[in-house]
C-alpha cells in the first residue's frame, strides 16, 4: 500500500489565468471620473489673448464709428433727433462754407507738405554727412520742436507773430522791412500756420529720412564713384530710390496730418481773418461743440474720412514701389 499523498492539479496555470482577470474586472468596474472641458488649449489661447484688444476696439472703436454713421444720417439732437436719410449730405454739397474750409486746407496742404519735407530731407542729408562736428546735439536739436505740444507752439508763435511786438517783425525791422500783419491778413495769415506746422514737424520727418539713410548700404555709393557718377547722380540713382518706401510714409503721414488740420490755426487765428484759415476740422468742431448739430458735423467727419482714404489710395498707387 502507498502512502503517497493524492495527486492535485497544479494551480500555477490558473492562478496565472485568474490574476489578469481580475485586474481587468477590477479597472471595468472602478468608477470613472468624467474628462473636464481644458480652458487653456494650444487652440484658445491665442484667442484668449487678443480678446482685451478686441474688445478695446469694439468698445472704442467699431461702436463710436457705426454709432457716428448713424447720428449722420439723423437731424436734431436729443428727443427731437430724428431720421433724415442722406439730407446732411446734401447739405454738405451745397454749403460754401465747407467748400471755403475744403480749399483752405487744400492750399495749406499742397504748400505746406512739399515744403516740409523738402526741408527734413535737406536736413537729414546734413546730419547724415561725416563733416559735420556734434552730430549727434544737431539731432537733438532738430528733433525737440516736435516734442513740443501742438497747443504750446501756437501760442508761442502767436507771440513770435505779434505785429507790433513780435520777435520776427522786430528781425525783419533790422533789415529795413515794415512790420508784417501776419495773423491780420488772409495771405499772411495762412503763411504763418505753414511756418508754425512746417517747424513743428521737419525735424520729426529728418529723423525719420536719417534713419533711412543710414540703412543704405555704402557699397552701393562706391561703385557708382568707380563709375564716376557724382554727387548729384548718385543722389537720384541711389538715395532717391533706397528712400521711396520712406519718402511714400512720410507724404501719406503728412498728407493725413494735414487734413485733420486743427490745433495750430485754432490758436493762431481761430480760423480767420474772414475764415481765410478755416480748416475742415475747425469747421466739424465749430458745428458739433458750438451748435450742437451733430448730425451735419458727422456728415462732415464722413466726408473728411473719404477724401483722407481717396487721396491715401492715390499716393501708394503712383508712389509706391515698381515691381
Amino acid at each position: 500500500m502507498s502512502l503517497a499523498p493524492p495527486e492535485r492539479a497544479p494551480a500555477t496555470g490558473a492562478a496565472t489565468a485568474s490574476a489578469p482577470a481580475g485586474r481587468g474586472a477590477r479597472r471595468h468596474t472602478g468608477r470613472t471620473r468624467p474628462g473636464r472641458p481644458r480652458l487653456l488649449t494650444r487652440t484658445s489661447v491665442p484667442y484668449l489673448l487678443i480678446t482685451p484688444a478686441v474688445l478695446g476696439f469694439t468698445v472704442f472703436k467699431a461702436y463710436p464709428i457705426a454709432a457716428s454713421f448713424w447720428i449722420s444720417l439723423t437731424t436734431g439732437n436729443g428727443d427731437a433727433e430724428r431720421f433724415a436719410g442722406l439730407a446732411n449730405y446734401r447739405r454738405l454739397l451745397a454749403d460754401p462754407l465747407f467748400w471755403t474750409a475744403l480749399r483752405n486746407t487744400a492750399l495749406i496742404l499742397a504748400v505746406q507738405v512739399p515744403l516740409m519735407l523738402g526741408l527734413a530731407l535737406l536736413v537729414a542729408l546734413g546730419l547724415n554727412s561725416a563733416k559735420v562736428w556734434l552730430r549727434p546735439l544737431w539731432r537733438l536739436g532738430v528733433f525737440v520742436p516736435s516734442l513740443t505740444g501742438l497747443v504750446a507752439a501756437g501760442v508761442m508763435f502767436s507771440v513770435i507773430l505779434n505785429r507790433d511786438a513780435g520777435l520776427l517783425n522786430w528781425v525783419l525791422s533790422l533789415v529795413g522791412i515794415d512790420p508784417v500783419n501776419w495773423l491780420g491778413s488772409p495771405f499772411w495769415a495762412r503763411v504763418g500756420v505753414v511756418l508754425v506746422i512746417t517747424w513743428h514737424y521737419t525735424g520729426y520727418n529728418a529723423v525719420m529720412y536719417l534713419a533711412g539713410l543710414q540703412g543704405i548700404p555704402k557699397e552701393l555709393y562706391e561703385a557708382a564713384m568707380v563709375d564716376g557718377a557724382g554727387p548729384v547722380r548718385r543722389f537720384f540713382a541711389i538715395t532717391l530710390p533706397q528712400l521711396r518706401p520712406i519718402l511714400l510714409l512720410t507724404v501719406v503721414l503728412s498728407t493725413i496730418g494735414t487734413l485733420q488740420l486743427f490745433d495750430e490755426p485754432y490758436v493762431l487765428t481761430g480760423g480767420g481773418p474772414d475764415n481765410a484759415t478755416l480748416t475742415v476740422t475747425m469747421y466739424l468742431y465749430d458745428n458739433g461743440f458750438k451748435y450742437f448739430d451733430f448730425g451735419y458735423a458727422s456728415a462732415l467727419a464722413y466726408a473728411l474720412a473719404l477724401i483722407v482714404s481717396v487721396l491715401g489710395v492715390l499716393q501708394v498707387r503712383l508712389m509706391g514701389e515698381r515691381r
